[in-house]
């Protein structure tokens, strides 16, 4: 009687596994997921090995704006495999331009107080196309962004950055 009871609680405890693993298998796929950031080109908002949890369901039913923050697969021309974290500038059918280091929107000065420093270079005059972003890093003359490799179509973001959890004493919601 002992050894059957020893063998259901092993098989209790390898359906308790396999269930976890599933189900962390699920939400990271489909729900929520946790991602390092490894490179400098959202600086100052996000910085190097922050830890910041990603939205991948719920963002699909509600509207991108500008000022997001998404992550998203690269297009091709952007020459890398890894996924990509910056901030949505552009929005479908609006005009944008980079010059006098500032970004206009529709011929307006676009007010950026997250930026590391002003762009040091020329984009545009260029219409953003339906189904279409134009992203930038915060961290503007070192970033591999939009003004780049052009617009990223709306198919290719995966998920919206909603808050930073660590390093612990800059926990909270990513500022827009």
């Amino acid at each position: 009687m002992e050894k059957n009871s020893f063998g259901r609680s092993i098989l209790e405890v390898v359906e308790i596994v396999v269930i976890a693993l599933i189900l962390s298998w699920v939400l990271r796929s489909f729900v929520v997921e946790a991602r390092v950031i490894p490179t400098g080109s959202m600086l100052n908002t996000i910085q190097l090995q922050d830890r910041v949890v990603v939205d991948k369901l719920f963002f699909k039913w509600a509207e991108l704006k500008r000022g997001d923050i998404v992550v998203f697969h690269p297009p091709e021309r952007a020459g890398s495999k890894d996924d990509f974290i910056k901030r949505i500038i552009g929005l479908p059918g609006e005009k944008i331009e980079v010059k006098n280091q500032k970004v206009y929107i529709n011929d307006q000065p676009l007010v950026e107080h997250y930026l590391l420093e002003p762009p040091r270079y020329h984009y545009g005059p260029q219409i953003i196309p339906q189904n279409a972003y134009f992203v930038m890093g915060d961290n503007r003359n070192n970033s591999a962004d939009s003004h780049e490799w052009g617009m990223l179509p709306a198919g290719n973001i995966t998920g919206r950055a909603l808050f930073r959890y660590w390093p612990l004493d800059r926990f909270g919601l990513l500022a827009r």
